[in-house]
Formats: C-alpha cells, sequence, structure tokens
C-alpha cells in the first residue's frame, strides 16, 4: 500500500510503499475513503505523544469500506462502510464498562498507539466495539471530518459541557475543533462568541452560528470583553486551542458556576498551565477535559447531521493527494487554513 511515513520525529514524512495490513482475531482492515489532516497528527510528528513510536504512519481522522474481517469479529462484514473514534476501547476495562470507551485503559489509537489513516488501508483492533455505521449518503470526507475534531467537540458542548439553549458559550480558538464546537453550540440553541487572532476565521465562525466575535490581537483583556458582550460571563467556555493563555482565559470568561471544557491538546510547556483557582473556588465553578467519544455516542451526532441541524461538511476547506497532505502535515503548526482540510486520494 502506499502510505505516508516518517523513522524520525520532526523528520521527512515520504509516501512508501509498505505492506498491506492484516486484520486481528477481533480486527478488521479498512480501504481508506478519506483522512482527515489534524494538529493532533502534527503533535505525534513533533515527537509530543509518548504513544507514538517510530517508524510510523499518521492519521487518525478517516472513514472507509471494510475489506477484511477477523475470525471473531460478529457485526460487521466486508463492504460495510464504516468509521471509527480515534479513541478506541478495549471494550473490557473497568472504564468501558461503565461506558466510558474514550477514556480505555488499554486504548487503540490510529495514528498514535498504531499506525493510522494516512495510507491505502488501516487495521482496526477492538472493531465490534468501536466501528461506526455511516449513512449512505454520508461521503467518505464528510465522515472523516467526524473522527476526532468534530466528535470531541460534540462529547464537549453536549456530554460534557450540557449547553442548552440561551446559554453563552465563548470558544477560544477558531481551528477544526473550536469551529466544529461553534456549529454544534449554535445547533443547541446558544449564544456563541468566538475568540481568535485571524479576521478570516472570524468570519467563517459567524457564518457557522456565532453571533459575536473577538479578534484577540486587538483586545488587551478577553475575560473582560466577553463579560461585557455576556453581562456576566460565559455559562460555558471551551479552549479549543490548547495554549496557556487561551485556558486561562477561558476559565477567566466564566460567569459563577460556569463550566470550562479543555479540547485542545495541551504539551509541551502548555502541559502544567497556571488556572485562577481562587477563581475557581470563589465562583464555584467546573474545570472538564473532553477526549474523544464512545463509538455509541455517533448515533445522536449522525441523527442531527441527517436532520440537517448539523453540516460538518461546511467546514471541509480542501481536498488534497496524499502527498499533499503529508506536506501539509508538517506545517500545521501555521495555523495556515481555513476549515478542515482531508487527504481523499491516494
Amino acid at each position: 500500500m502506499r502510505a505516508a511515513f516518517f523513522t524520525e520525529y520532526q523528520g521527512p514524512i515520504e509516501i512508501q510503499k509498505l505492506d498491506d495490513p492484516t486484520p486481528t482475531n477481533g480486527g478488521v482492515v479498512i480501504t481508506v475513503g478519506a483522512t482527515g489532516l489534524c494538529r493532533s497528527d502534527w503533535h505525534g510528528w513533533m515527537g509530543h505523544d509518548s504513544d507514538v513510536q517510530l517508524p510510523h504512519v499518521p492519521g487518525h481522522e478517516f472513514a472507509g469500506t471494510i475489506v477484511a474481517v477477523g475470525k471473531d469479529i460478529k457485526r460487521w462484514k466486508v463492504g460495510d462502510r464504516v468509521t471509527v473514534p480515534f479513541v478506541s476501547g478495549c471494550g473490557h476495562c473497568p472504564e468501558c464498562h461503565s461506558g466510558n470507551h474514550q477514556v480505555c485503559d488499554h486504548q487503540f489509537q490510529p495514528g498514535f498507539t498504531h499506525w493510522g489513516s494516512f495510507a491505502q488501508y488501516v487495521a482496526i483492533d477492538y472493531a465490534d466495539t468501536n466501528l461506526v455505521r455511516l449513512p449512505d449518503d454520508m461521503d467518505f470526507a464528510t465522515a472523516a471530518s467526524l473522527g476526532c475534531r468534530f466528535a470531541t467537540s460534540f462529547r464537549g458542548v453536549i456530554d460534557q459541557g450540557k449547553v442548552s439553549a440561551g446559554q453563552i458559550v465563548a470558544v477560544h480558538g477558531c481551528g477544526g475543533v473550536g469551529l466544529s464546537a461553534i456549529m454544534i453550540a449554535a445547533a443547541a440553541g446558544a449564544r456563541v462568541i468566538a475568540v481568535d487572532i485571524d479576521d478570516a476565521k472570524l468570519d467563517f465562525a459567524r457564518e457557522l452560528g456565532a453571533i459575536d466575535t473577538i479578534n484577540a490581537t486587538g483586545t488587551d483583556d478577553i475575560p473582560a470583553a466577553i463579560k461585557d458582550i455576556s453581562h456576566g460571563g460565559a455559562h460555558v467556555s471551551i479552549d479549543a486551542l490548547g495554549s496557556a493563555i487561551t485556558s486561562f482565559n477561558s476559565v477567566s470568561s466564566l460567569r459563577k458556576r460556569g463550566k470550562h471544557i479543555q479540547i485542545g491538546l495541551m504539551t509541551g510547556d502548555h502541559a502544567h498551565a497556571s488556572i485562577p483557582m481562587d477563581r475557581v473556588v470563589a465562583h464555584e465553578l467546573e474545570i472538564l477535559g473532553s477526549h474523544g467519544m464512545q463509538a455509541f455516542r455517533y448515533d445522536a451526532m449522525i441523527d442531527m447531521i441527517t436532520t440537517g441541524k448539523l453540516a460538518p461538511q461546511k467546514l471541509i476547506y480542501d481536498r488534497v493527494t496524499l502527498a499533499e497532505g503529508a506536506t501539509a502535515l508538517m506545517h500545521m503548526d501555521s495555523f495556515a487554513t481555513t476549515g478542515v482540510s482531508v487527504i481523499d486520494r491516494f
């Protein structure tokens, strides 16, 4: 198979011919119809994720068709159109038994713990527990965009934030995660305030449902600006970027008894960022993480897509080849694009 492959962190990502994968007894092999370009893969290539072992094939947001199944597979067959959460649960540990596959003790993560989907084929373990069936009319590019950013944002907004109509939601960072969160929160009936440093991304945020926007480059005090717009602060505030500044601002922009949702990955110097704990105590604030979403929760998200309440296809900015995607991955820290790019030609 053709695959994007690197042998050193921060080294070249090359397109090579590698052996086709074979399924484990409880796994399947999927031919990749489309796979997303996500900053999480950039973190893996940079060496920020200890799960990534060299040599490596990145890619964790994808959709495609099953071409081979292991002997123990009961729920799936060759020809099924599927996607999979980027955090897949083993189905047997205490966390999985409690329904929290997204924090499985033995999780399988394509593109991190195992080779990923920047390839013509990808092997997936624990397939009976984790595969998600796709509607026949959902194209692979749209389905691939759900795997990490959109699903994680859905869980962050709906399951963790419990956002409801009339609430004020602040979203810090308008990349793929942030734009997904804006669309989902707006669909839930919230008034969304979008924060970024790029006017083009803020304009796109308005197209997706944001009512108010703040350009952080021209605003000295982001929390104060959000409190002024919202007359007291956000009910839910989301750090969709993952930095010491955005996480601090997110917590600081909450009204009393508000919720901060951390979706953006905190790595390197940002991994142990400070938070205004005095405010957390005095205002009874909640701080929650959101890391993936269980396969069984995809039905609720897909229902909102098929009924037109959510339109993740609007987030797709560009469709590129495998070689173009490999090059783009190495430059993802520049935040040069608006929306989501997907690889759909291998």
